[in-house]
């Protein structure tokens, strides 16, 4: 055969090959492969193959080392199609300061112990602007509230707590953010107090201070609002709330032991 001649490969060896038996091992790297094909056209990508173990280790039987996904991966071709964008610090002047009480300490043994809050800029149609408020629980990273508007002030983010605290009404968290506007105004700091809340503010230009709401931010632009156009506030929305449901509920992560936020939080209940 001129294939076998050009490779320099005996035509018994390619015989052998061609109906050599395939092996479990093999069998499996099909079975995974499929599987990870599933997963990545269902998420749209944005599966990594940390994430992808996770996943594939809750569907199949067996358990999946992640470097072996690493690899399948990487032969298929497929990587997750996310990116990354810092966020720029705005300077604000504070009428209401509060201290750094939360001061980096990220954990929290229970749920509705530590709240952080931030608002973020989008764009969509040719040059018009949403602004996305939300609150995370610290204990298991979930989006307790949120409220996406077309303006960023006051009313967007009292909204905000206030739908945090319709769905959590016995919470009394520390509460912090960063020293924007809203979070320094006098009538901020009254709602804190009625909700029998105690504030916490970062340091001035410490978005690390922050820091999982800011992972949040870079998490859902980079999975979701970097992947896509949009031309109306409402199709910005509609893409916001599915994917918002999906991290609390379906996006598994390996801090929580490879659960998602609000199983996560169902087991602490």
């Amino acid at each position: 055969m001129l294939l076998c001649e050009i490779a320099r490969i005996q035509r018994s060896s390619y015989y052998k090959w061609l109906n050599r038996t395939i092996s479990e091992n093999e069998k499996l790297n099909e079975e995974i492969l499929e599987e990870i094909r599933r997963l990545y056209d269902k998420v749209d990508g944005i599966y990594g193959y940390r994430r992808m173990t996770m996943n594939l280790n809750r569907i199949l039987t067996k358990t999946i080392n992640h470097k072996r996904v690493y690899r399948l991966m990487r032969i298929a071709g497929i990587q997750s199609v996310i990116r990354r964008k810092g966020k720029k610090y705005k300077p604000s002047t504070p009428k209401h300061v509060a201290e750094n009480i939360l001061n980096r300490e990220f954990n929290a043994e229970k749920p509705n112990e530590k709240w952080l809050t931030d608002v973020t800029e989008m764009k969509y149609g040719a040059s018009n602007k949403a602004y996305l408020s939300a609150i995370l629980d610290l204990y298991d990273g979930s989006i307790v509230g949120y409220v996406l508007g077309n303006h960023n002030n006051n009313p967007l983010v009292f909204r905000t707590l206030d739908l945090a605290l319709d769905a959590n009404p016995a919470a009394k968290p520390l509460f912090h953010s960063d020293r924007g506007f809203q979070y320094t105004s006098p009538s901020f700091k009254r709602k804190i107090e009625k909700a029998e809340m105690v504030q916490s503010m970062s340091r001035v230009g410490r978005c690390i201070d922050n820091g999982p709401m800011e992972a949040f931010w870079g998490t859902l632009k980079s999975e979701k609002y970097y992947l896509n156009k949009y031309s109306t506030f409402e199709e910005l929305k509609k893409d916001i709330e599915e994917y918002i449901q999906f991290y609390n509920n379906d996006r598994l992560q390996k801090r929580l032991n490879g659960l998602s936020p609000l199983e996560y939080r169902a087991n602490a209940a």
